[in-house]
């Protein structure tokens, strides 16, 4: 899968997406807004162990956002299973440098489409920490419904949080 977009490429990752997946990774303001297995500070060896991992999964769930011909973010799925077959979770980041440019909106709708047309998903769902608005606005403008509040869902950073639950079916 390759998704050609205005201001990046959705791409496999690859393993020489090593270094500038570790530059724009071990980033604070990025880590905070992520769950805690992605690590920080991001190191080239959790570089190296990430794409290991990312190149040879089956079925490929974890994609590379490319700006400049460089590894510059990531986007993917948690796919459920079970009764929450036909359900998957998405996350993302994208690096600090490129943040206000709308390439993570753009990411998210061309992703969310390929995953429905490709995939035998019925639902995506998102859950951005509250303290979040700039991933609550991504969510919205790629057509996700604000489904709900979870009050003191998640520990980041040693705060309490809430997140909000955003969904779209297709």
């Amino acid at each position: 899968m390759q998704l050609v977009l205005q201001g990046c490429i959705i791409r496999p990752w690859r393993l020489d997406d090593a270094e500038s997946l570790a530059k724009h990774a071990n980033n604070r303001k990025v880590w905070l807004a992520l769950r805690d297995f992605f690590p920080h500070p991001y190191s080239i060896n959790d570089a190296h162990e990430f794409l290991q991992r990312a190149t040879t999964e089956k079925p490929v769930k974890n994609f590379c956002i490319e700006i400049d011909g460089a590894a510059a973010g990531g986007i993917g799925l948690r796919l459920g299973e079970d009764v929450h077959r036909h359900t998957a979770e998405m996350g993302y980041w994208l690096g600090e440098s490129f943040w206000g440019r709308g390439i993570v909106s753009e990411a998210v709708v061309a992703f969310t489409n390929f995953c429905f047309d490709n995939l035998s998903l019925r639902r995506i769902y998102a859950e951005p920490f509250a303290n979040n608005p700039a991933s609550a606005r991504v969510l919205e403008k790629a057509g996700f419904l604000f489904e709900g509040r979870l009050k003191s869902n998640v520990v980041k950073n040693g705060e309490l949080l809430d997140s909000l639950l955003y969904a779209k079916t297709g």
